[in-house]
């Protein structure tokens, strides 16, 4: 179930209820002036876990919580409304993830990311002049979220071929020609929605909400998300927390592709339209992560892709991003 949108100037937003603010710092800085909310508690988290959220929402009051903010405020406030059955209404200052989306919070495990169930946002409010207005570099980066489902759906007919399927997460051809649909869509979009365009931004997010309802519909994420997801998490063990979820899945889109021996030319494009930092990992760094990418996998048991098939003469067809 995807969340009730409005498209509104936030400065319209009048929140009579008690609020529990859940935030991302710049993004709160960026709209507290235009949201008239009456906060009497505010938490703005810092890791993602279910033990540093429950600590740390176990004082929690108000009667409705806002998210402002990206993925981490998201997943946080998710999983806060969940825990004290509180209504959620998410405040995207950019349309960075699709998480804002989702009924899952994403939780840091053992150096790995899984999903645990929460729910989708009550209500979802955008205000496309103050994420046109935001860092270029976050403003569209949620087609991340949508390119993927280029090497996504790739892994997913690999491992129908190796039989590494389970019959939830059976190949269909019909929702594989659907993804391939929605991801039309991202690439036709993505100079309009970098450039901070309203129609761009609005058919980017049309585009996350169809490929968040394609995944609810078949009960799995296998459609959208597959090794380039697996480089993402891995890779952030090395570089840390700092770097915002596209850094980190905009490369992996366009490794992984390329030693899945597709043409990444429409992909690198689409990613530099939207502004997606593609050099920041280290080319050391890189290498290292695919080279330790199999046994990453097998050993958080990660749905099978290429990843799990990774060789060092394979690593050749690297590009240089």
């Amino acid at each position: 179930m995807l969340p009730k949108t409005d498209y509104m100037p936030l400065r319209e937003v009048a929140e009579s209820r008690p609020v529990a603010l859940v935030y991302g710092g710049p993004a709160w800085e960026a709209v507290k002036e235009r949201l008239r909310l009456n906060v009497v508690w505010r938490f703005e988290p810092r890791e993602a876990s279910r033990d540093y959220w429950d600590q740390h929402g176990a004082d929690l009051r108000g009667e409705v919580i806002y998210a402002v903010g990206g993925g981490l405020a998201v997943d946080t406030a998710k999983y806060l409304a969940v825990t004290h059955d509180l209504p959620l209404v998410c405040v995207p200052t950019a349309v960075s993830v699709d998480a804002f989306l989702t009924w899952a919070s994403g939780v840091r495990r053992d150096g790995c990311v899984y999903y645990i169930e929460t729910k989708p946002p009550d209500r979802l409010i955008l205000d496309f002049e103050v994420i046109a207005a935001g860092p270029a570099s976050i403003r569209a980066a949620g087609i991340c979220d949508v390119l993927s489902i280029a090497t996504g759906l790739w892994d997913w007919r690999f491992a129908h071929d190796c039989g590494q399927l389970t019959p939830a997460t059976a190949y269909i051809p019909y929702v594989d020609q659907i993804a391939q649909g929605i991801l039309r869509g991202s690439l036709d979009c993505a100079e309009a929605a970098g450039r901070g365009d309203r129609e761009g931004l609005k058919q980017l997010l049309d585009c996350l909400a169809l490929e968040v309802q394609l995944c609810n519909q078949t009960g799995h994420s296998r459609p959208e998300e597959g090794s380039e997801h697996i480089f993402a998490y891995s890779v952030e063990n090395v570089m840390g927390k700092g770097l915002p979820h596209g850094d980190l899945v905009g490369p992996g889109i366009l490794l992984v592709a390329a030693l899945q021996e597709q043409d990444i030319t429409e992909l690198r494009r689409a990613l530099l339209d939207c502004n997606i930092p593609l050099t920041n990992i280290p080319a050391d760094v890189i290498r290292q992560t695919l080279r330790d990418l199999p046994e990453y996998a097998r050993r958080h048991n990660l749905p099978y892709g290429i990843a799990h098939t990774l060789t060092d003469s394979s690593l050749q067809r690297l590009p240089v991003l």
